[in-house]
C-alpha cells in the first residue's frame, strides 16, 4: 500500500513540475505574446478574380483604381466576418423571396446583392429615414402605390418593396442605358447619375469620379457577390443548418377594423410578437380601416411555435 501511496505522489510530483515548467514557457511575455499573434491569426491579401462583373456587365479590373477599390471592397467584407456570416444565414431566408420577383420583372438576378449592402437584409430605417430591406423613402413609397401611415407602411412587407424596386431599377436602367448605373442611381439618384455623367463627359460608371458612397456602392455590391457565392474562398465555414429559414405562413384577408391585435394573434394560437415578426408592416397595435380596404396578413402554420405557448 505504501509503494503505491509514494508512486502517486511521484506521478503527482511530476505533473506539477511538468505543468510549472509548461507555464513558464507560455508566459505572457512580450515575445511570447507576440509569437502565438503571428502564429495563431492570419490575414491574407485576396486574390481577385479576373472575370467580375455585375448583371453581365464586366468590371474592368486593368483599371489600376478599378482593381484597388475591388480589392478594398472584398478586403473589408471579408474580414468583416460576423457580419458575413450573418449576410450567409440571411440570404438564406430572404433570397428565396426576392429572386422570383427579380426574374419575373426582368431584373438581374445580381440585384439581390444590392439589397444586401442597402439593408443587410434588415428591416433598417437609415438617417434620412429610407426604409425596410430596399431603404425605400417615404416619397417613392406613396408613387410607387404603397401605403404609407401609422398604421400601415408597405415598405416593411418584403414582397411589396420588392416589386417597387424593381420599378425604380427598370426605369433607371431606361434613362441611363446600363444595369451598372442603374445600380448606382439607386444611392443617388437617376438625376445625380446623369449629372455627373454629363459633367465628365463618360458614359461609364467605372470612368466617372464620384462622391464616396455612390464611388464605393457597385463594389460593395460585386464583393457580397462574390463572397456569398463562394465561401469556401473567403473562408466562411457552416452547415445548412446553421443558417435561417423562412417558416412557412398562410394568408388571411382581413377588411374591417382591427381592434386589438394581441387579441387577433391568440385566435390563431400565436402571441403579439409573432404576429408582427412575420407582417412587420402592421406599425401599430390595432387597425384603423375605415375604407374596408382589404390586407392579407401572414400567419405561421401550426407547430412552428408550440414550445414558445
Amino acid at each position: 500500500m505504501k509503494i503505491v501511496q509514494k508512486a502517486l505522489a511521484f506521478v503527482g510530483l511530476l505533473s506539477i513540475t511538468a505543468l510549472f515548467i509548461y507555464a513558464l514557457q507560455d508566459a505572457p511575455t512580450d515575445e511570447n505574446f507576440e509569437k502565438k499573434l503571428i502564429n495563431d491569426y492570419n490575414v491574407y491579401a485576396l486574390q481577385i478574380p479576373n472575370n467580375l462583373n455585375f448583371a453581365g456587365e464586366v468590371m474592368p479590373l486593368k483599371d489600376p483604381d478599378v482593381y484597388e477599390r475591388m480589392d478594398r471592397e472584398l478586403l473589408v467584407n471579408t474580414y468583416w466576418q460576423s457580419n458575413g456570416l450573418l449576410m450567409f444565414k440571411r440570404a438564406k431566408k430572404y433570397f428565396p423571396v426576392i429572386e422570383p420577383i427579380l426574374k419575373k420583372n426582368g431584373i438581374p438576378d445580381d440585384f439581390k446583392y444590392l439589397a444586401v449592402i442597402e439593408s443587410g437584409l434588415t428591416n433598417a430605417v437609415s438617417s434620412a429615414k429610407a426604409t425596410g430591406v430596399w431603404q425605400i423613402m417615404e416619397a417613392t413609397a406613396k408613387e410607387n402605390g404603397l401605403e404609407v401611415n401609422d398604421n400601415v407602411d408597405e415598405r416593411y412587407n418584403l414582397e411589396k418593396s420588392t416589386e417597387v424596386a424593381c420599378k425604380y431599377l427598370l426605369n433607371s436602367k431606361e434613362k441611363l442605358g446600363s444595369w451598372t448605373l442603374a445600380a448606382a442611381a439607386y444611392n443617388a439618384g437617376d438625376s445625380g447619375v446623369s449629372r455627373r455623367l454629363e459633367e465628365q463627359n463618360v458614359t461609364d460608371y467605372y470612368d466617372l469620379l464620384l462622391g464616396e458612397e455612390t464611388g464605393r456602392y457597385v463594389f460593395r455590391i460585386v464583393a457580397l457577390k462574390e463572397i456569398l457565392t463562394h465561401p469556401d474562398v473567403y473562408g466562411f465555414n457552416f452547415r445548412d443548418k446553421d443558417l435561417y429559414s423562412n417558416i412557412p405562413t398562410f394568408k388571411v384577408e382581413v377588411d374591417t377594423t382591427v381592434s386589438n391585435f394581441t387579441k387577433f394573434a391568440e385566435g390563431f394560437g400565436i402571441n403579439y410578437k409573432i404576429l408582427k415578426v412575420h407582417n412587420p408592416w402592421l406599425r401599430d397595435r390595432f387597425l384603423n380601416n375605415k375604407s374596408r380596404k382589404k390586407y392579407t396578413i401572414d400567419i405561421p402554420e401550426k407547430g412552428y411555435y408550440d414550445s414558445v405557448q
